[in-house]
């Protein structure tokens, strides 16, 4: 189930906030909020805030699932441009030169990774629950529960 958090009207440039949009790209969640909160860039710390927005909205519609064994990434984050402010600053010779003050629009979607049959992380996470269902005593195939 994805989630989905918007940004608008953040009075930076769209060319700067992409910069920090780049790099939590594709990323999972918890890591990407390591990278945010030590991040220099003005934008880390709004786009830090909009996620933990995001996940508030994943928490809302998965109230029965914990965050933690969710396994979220960040599957899309795009910034779009915003309105942009016009100013004139005095120039030589009675003349104004234009100043534009610009801003975007950031929108973030989390959801949930799902790992492929093949792959080491899901041959892991299969592992774990087989022991866990060993300690509990149970299992997923009703034919080995009867045998035992």
């Amino acid at each position: 189930m994805e989630a989905v958090a918007k940004l608008r009207n953040v009075p930076t440039s769209p060319r700067k906030m992409r910069l920090v949009a780049d790099l939590v790209r594709g990323k999972k969640v918890t890591q990407a909020l390591g990278l945010l909160r030590f991040e220099a860039n003005i934008g880390a710390e709004k786009i830090e805030k909009l996620l933990l927005s995001a996940l508030a909205n994943w928490q809302q519609h998965n109230e029965e699932e914990r965050i933690e064994d969710a396994n979220l990434y960040i599957s899309e984050i795009f910034v779009d441009e915003g309105r942009q402010l016009k100013r004139l600053r005095p120039a030589p010779q009675g003349r104004g030169h234009r100043i534009r003050k610009r801003s975007n629009h950031v929108t973030l979607k989390i959801d949930t990774k799902v790992e492929k049959s093949g792959s080491k992380a899901a041959r892991a996470q299969a592992e774990t629950t087989t022991e866990h269902a060993k300690q509990v005593g149970t299992t997923d195939n009703p034919k080995a529960d009867a045998k035992s």
